[in-house]
């Protein structure tokens, strides 16, 4: 773990990877050192958004003295329906070895949670589904992905909130809303968040 200041108001947390940023990131939100108005989570870093007055060495103490927590509590489920009909369905069943039949079935037959969240309002990284389904990304990048667009990248899964260009392994598409204004939060998929994928027909 390596802690550095960022700005006058912001410390950024290095981690070694992915699950070590989730245990940080359960733990400081279950209990926020004084201080902290807010948790950025990525991939392998955490920001914490102080307060202007924080002591930066106790908060910075504080993180390193946190346990690891889970990021199950309080987050709260989110269920997605989706027509598995993507365009690149095919190609992650010949990728993975299995039929696009079974793509589906490992798509929706193990729950999926909110790592983290980027690339677009939004937009989720959902980790923990089935190992089978990490492929790559495209070697060619769309410029145009449909919002609703559900996809694989890697081991994370994801659900396109607009029309954006994307890189992804498309399997479908849901009609789910994932960002709305006059939404409180607005976002859907928000870190922690469990998904669960359900097939629906077209």
């Amino acid at each position: 773990m390596r802690i550095l200041p960022s700005g006058d108001a912001a410390l950024l947390v290095e981690l070694p990877g992915l699950a070590d940023m989730l245990g940080l990131y359960a733990a400081l939100s279950a209990s926020p050192p004084p201080g902290v108005a807010d948790l950025v989570p990525a991939a392998r870093t955490l920001t914490l958004l102080l307060d202007p007055s924080a002591d930066q060495a106790a908060v910075a103490a504080a993180v390193r003295a946190a346990r690891p927590g889970t990021a199950d509590g309080g987050a709260g489920t989110a269920e997605i329906p989706v027509v598995y009909d993507g365009e690149d369905l095919g190609e992650v069943a010949r990728r993975t070895g299995l039929t696009p039949a079974e793509v589906v079935a490992a798509h929706t037959g193990t729950p999926w949670r909110v790592a983290f969240t980027g690339f677009a309002p939004g937009f989720g990284y959902l980790e923990g589904g089935d190992p089978r389904l990490d492929v790559p990304r495209r070697a060619t990048p769309r410029v145009r992905v449909p919002a609703g667009a559900v996809g694989l990248a890697g081991r994370f899964s994801g659900v396109y909130p607009v029309e954006s260009p994307g890189g992804w392994q498309l399997i479908g598409r849901t009609e789910a809303v994932l960002w709305d204004l006059d939404r409180d939060p607005p976002a859907l998929l928000r870190p922690g968040v469990r998904v669960r994928f359900v097939q629906r027909e077209p």
